[in-house]
């Protein structure tokens, strides 16, 4: 005897699972099928004679074999009459993955205040190198062999400590207070040399300049660049090192050495063509996040900015200009005013910069000269790099009343616009084109390596 198992699911009837005595001559198919229908769990079979199911007589014709939208015809013979279930629209067993799928959790952003926390331009490290591994001082041993003689190996050199330039990194944040090499190992007999320690890599932000003492003793300015730290000590030597014509059975052996210690002062330089430079509450990170995709926060307060940001602006044949803005400078920054020197170091690196002046304020054109001061006192010559003004909040009705004056200070130089409008950011990004392109001419002229995002 052949059991099939039959499963209804229909919202109109509420029939149960069951069992039919079916035999193999009463199918069409010889035996009962195992592939189940796609929509429902049940068996295709052709049942030519009635069988009991919990007292209720079914039977369904020669041809009805069960699909995955056929038809149940209820047996004429059957105690609750004639019934025909139409199986239209089933419900599926299964459910899809689109229902079963969670929304995927967005990651919180940090506040500005938690970003401080997180961004780290300066740091003191103390690296050491690996240890050197010691050498072996041991004679050769074979049976029916009296005089062997040494055969102790050398011991591994300890491994360097090397920094290396990581472009994903924009923070010295992940960068440790104290490093240790990796030591090598020691020699061994049958003239076996020990492993020498591994390279340790230490990955720092472009942009880093690496300090020792007051003396700057690399910059890794370009993706890729290294610098040895701190080198591995030496291995020592093993008994068959000092083998001689008139020694020939030494037993001297030496030790490792140490690993190379510094103290040095990695400082982040941020690397970007422009730099945005104004006084706090001036609009720059508004402007940064209306020309690039870069989300820095924005407030009506001032020292909203507290660390730099850098936006990516792209131009046609996948050009890139990299511009960063500058936390607020203040009257006296030069002084360690305000944030002062924390962040002016960042302004060194760039090619050109963007003055932005709040143009609402009474003399805007003062702006111009106290920030072009400060820059000249922190760095002689910075003030005279080539630049560009901004003239922001140009939607602002006492904004509109300043421009002519603030243009007649400047000579016509001044851009006005709105960051929050976003009129007039044409002409901007046109003059952001045309100082870039100029500082890569320069560049090439001096034979410099081109800086690229």
């Amino acid at each position: 005897m052949v059991v099939c198992i039959v499963h209804f699911e229909d919202s109109c009837c509420d029939y149960r699972p069951c069992t039919l005595p079916v035999r193999p001559e009463d199918t069409d198919f010889g035996q009962v099928a195992s592939r189940p229908s796609p929509s429902l769990s049940c068996f295709k079979t052709g049942i030519k004679n009635g069988a009991m199911m919990s007292g209720r007589l079914f039977s369904a014709g020669p041809r009805s074999v069960l699909e995955g939208l056929g038809r149940w015809t209820l047996a004429p013979q059957a105690a609750l009459g004639r019934l025909l279930l139409q199986h239209t629209a089933p419900r599926l067993l299964s459910l899809s993955s689109a229902d079963c799928a969670k929304e995927p959790s967005r990651k919180k952003l940090l506040s500005e205040k938690k970003l401080k926390r997180h961004f780290v331009d300066h740091r003191r490290v103390l690296v050491r190198g690996g240890h050197g591994g010691d050498g072996v001082s041991c004679f050769h041993s074979e049976p029916r062999k009296e005089f062997g003689g040494p055969d102790g190996g050398d011991g591994g050199n300890g491994g360097h400590i090397i920094l290396k330039v990581d472009r994903q990194l924009k923070s010295l944040s992940s960068v440790l207070s104290q490093y240790q090499g990796f030591d090598g190992e020691d020699g061994g007999s049958k003239n076996c040399f020990g492993r020498n320690g591994a390279l340790l890599y230490v990955r720092v932000p472009m942009g880093t300049l690496v300090k020792e003492g007051n003396e700057v003793v690399a910059d890794l300015s370009h993706p890729g660049d290294e610098y040895v730290a701190a080198l591995g000590g030496a291995g020592g030597k093993g008994n068959r090192f000092f083998l001689a014509n008139d020694n020939r059975a030494p037993v001297t052996c030496t030790s490792g050495e140490p690993g190379q210690e510094r103290e040095l002062f990695l400082e982040l330089k941020t690397m970007a063509h422009a730099g945005l430079v104004g006084f706090p509450n001036a609009g720059k990170s508004s402007l940064l996040r209306a020309i690039s995709n870069a989300k820095p926060a924005v407030a009506a307060y001032p020292f909203t900015t507290l660390n730099p940001h850098v936006g990516i602006v792209h131009y046609e044949d996948h050009q890139q200009v990299a511009v960063a803005d500058v936390p607020g400078i203040i009257r006296g920054a030069h002084q360690n005013r305000g944030l002062g020197l924390a962040f002016l170091r960042h302004i060194e690196r760039c090619g050109f910069l963007l003055f932005v002046v709040d143009l609402a304020v009474p003399e805007p054109w003062t702006q111009v000269e106290d920030l072009k001061y400060e820059l000249e006192k922190y760095e002689q010559g910075l003030s005279e790099r080539p630049h560009a003004v901004v003239a922001n909040k140009i939607d602002l009705p006492q904004a509109r009343a300043n421009l002519p004056t603030l243009q007649a200070h400047l000579g016509g130089k001044a851009i006005a616009l709105s960051a929050v409008t976003g009129e007039n950011l044409e002409e901007l990004l046109l003059r952001i084109k045309e100082l870039h392109d100029e500082h890569m001419a320069a560049s090439l002229a001096q034979g410099h390596q081109l800086f690229r995002w």
